[in-house]
C-alpha cells in the first residue's frame, strides 16, 4: 500500500547559484558524505547535487512532514543499490517519522527516480508498506 508520494523540480542554475555563494558551507549542511563523494566526482557537480537535492525534498514531501517535525536535510540520504537503481536511506528524525507512517506488521519500502535535463533536475518518491515477512516459530 503507498503511504507517502512526493515530487520535486528545481533549476540546476538555482544550485549552481547555491555553490558559488556558500559552498562547503551548503553542501555540509544539506548532504550526506556519501552524496558529496558522488557529487564530487562527476564532471557536473551541481546537477548532481540539484538531483539529490530535489529527491530530499520529495521525500520529505512523501513522509508529510516536509523539512519540521524533526526532519532534517541529512537525515535523507541518496543512495545507489549495487544494480545503480537510487533509493533513499534515512536516519534521525526522518526514519523516525517513516516508522510512525509505517502500519504494524508492515515494512516500509521507498522507490525513487531522479533525472535532469539541463536546466531541470527532477525527483520522485514513493514510501509503500509491504507486509512483513512471517517468522518462523521456533
Amino acid at each position: 500500500m503507498i503511504i507517502g508520494i512526493g515530487s520535486d523540480l528545481i533549476d540546476i542554475r538555482r544550485i549552481e547559484r547555491v555553490l558559488e555563494r556558500h559552498g562547503e558551507r551548503f553542501v555540509a549542511r544539506v548532504f550526506t558524505e556519501a552524496e558529496q563523494a558522488r557529487a564530487e566526482r562527476r564532471r557536473d557537480r551541481a546537477a548532481t547535487y540539484a538531483k539529490r537535492f530535489a529527491a530530499k525534498e520529495a521525500c520529505a514531501k512523501a513522509l508529510g512532514t516536509g523539512l519540521r517535525a524533526g526532519v532534517f536535510w541529512r537525515d535523507m540520504g541518496v543512495v545507489n543499490q549495487r544494480s545503480g537503481r537510487p533509493t533513499m536511506q534515512l536516519t534521525g528524525g526522518a526514519l523516525k517519522r517513516l516508522q510512525a507512517i509505517t502500519p504494524p506488521g508492515y515494512e516500509p519500502h521507498i522507490d525513487l527516480t531522479i533525472t535532469d535535463e539541463w536546466p531541470l533536475a527532477q525527483a520522485f518518491v514513493v514510501i509503500s508498506a509491504r507486509p512483513a515477512p512471517k517468522s518462523e516459530p521456533s
